[in-house]
């Protein structure tokens, strides 16, 4: 920390503004992504998102640069803000008129909005994704039903029992087996009646899945509890069980107060976006009299699009769906 407050001002604006671009293209990315919540498919398409960011190599890597990057920012923001207050102990004594200097003096302030959003957006999904978290999942029906419960269930019903009387009825057996077979048979028919054993909750679990939580093309199962994931992980731990971002925004989306919470963090970030855009352009010393009004509407339209296009989930979901 000490060696960036002796990075000079400009670097640091400079730093800033390097920064505020990536994170500006990178929300307009994240927001084409939640627009996939608004196609009436189920949640095929967003899922499938949420699986190939969860599980591509690449991508977890630029996860890791995308949060440096995110701390870096806050952290010379920070700094900068804080030298500017040193550097000038008493404020002016008339109040600036300038555009920019009300614009600066917005930006701490819905920055410490955003931060704030940042972190309840992290402990309902980011956090639920590594784990520090709980909250909805949804596994790939292939991998919930594995040849074990498949057959159980199959066999249990070609004999007309439930799948309990069936492996209680298979336990039976192995009791009567004892003493009238070898020890090699004995202990593959115990392994294969303990195997049946530990497939019984998986297989109450498939037999409980309600209609909406297939997935159109019936690959998926969502709306997987906590407590279903905890039990299927004990029975079969090589399960894959993720998190469920499509039902998980949806349940948050129906609560009033997250919704106005939620808008209210992103009428906070247009009058960032607003003032960063331009901003950054200036800093970077690519604007002039004559460009400077072109890129500042082009900021108004692309801060506009962004909050929109985040409110808009929210307010379908809260609404219509």
């Amino acid at each position: 920390m000490s060696n960036l407050v002796k990075i000079s001002s400009i670097t640091k604006k400079l730093v800033i503004a390097l920064l505020g671009g990536f994170l500006l293209l990178f929300l307009a990315f994240h927001m084409c992504a939640n627009l996939c919540i608004l196609r009436n498919d189920g949640g095929l398409w967003y899922s499938q998102f949420c699986h190939f960011m969860g599980t591509n190599i690449f991508v977890k890597v630029f996860e890791i640069v995308l949060m440096a990057v995110l701390l870096f920012h806050i952290i010379c923001t920070v700094v900068i803000t804080l030298q500017n207050k040193k550097a000038r102990p008493v404020g002016y004594q008339h109040a600036s008129k300038t555009k920019t200097s009300k614009g600066s003096k917005l930006m701490i302030w819905t920055g410490i909005v955003i931060f704030l959003f940042l972190i309840v957006h992290f402990f309902n999904f980011y956090f639920v994704k590594i784990g520090v978290t709980e909250g909805i999942y949804m596994a790939k029906t292939e991998e919930i039903q594995t040849p074990q419960v498949s057959a159980v269930l199959q066999q249990s019903a070609a004999y007309g029992m439930s799948p309990e009387e069936f492996v209680s009825a298979n336990e039976q057996q192995l009791q009567m087996m004892q003493g009238k077979v070898d020890e090699q048979t004995m202990q593959q028919y115990n392994d294969q009646v303990a195997k049946m054993r530990q497939a019984l909750p998986v297989v109450d679990f498939l037999n409980n899945i309600q209609p909406e939580q297939l997935s159109e093309d019936g690959k998926w199962i969502h709306k997987i509890s906590k407590e279903d994931k905890r039990a299927l992980k004990e029975a079969v731990p090589e399960i894959e069980i993720e998190p469920d971002f499509y039902y998980q925004a949806r349940d948050l989306f129906k609560n009033v107060i997250y919704v106005l919470f939620y808008l209210a963090c992103f009428v906070a970030l247009w009058f960032h976006m607003r003032h960063a855009f331009e901003s950054a352009f200036q800093t970077l010393g690519l604007t002039n009299y004559t460009w400077y009004p072109i890129i500042s509407v082009i900021g108004i339209i692309y801060a506009w699009v962004i909050c929109l296009g985040f409110a808009l989930v929210p307010l379908y979901v809260f609404f219509l769906v």
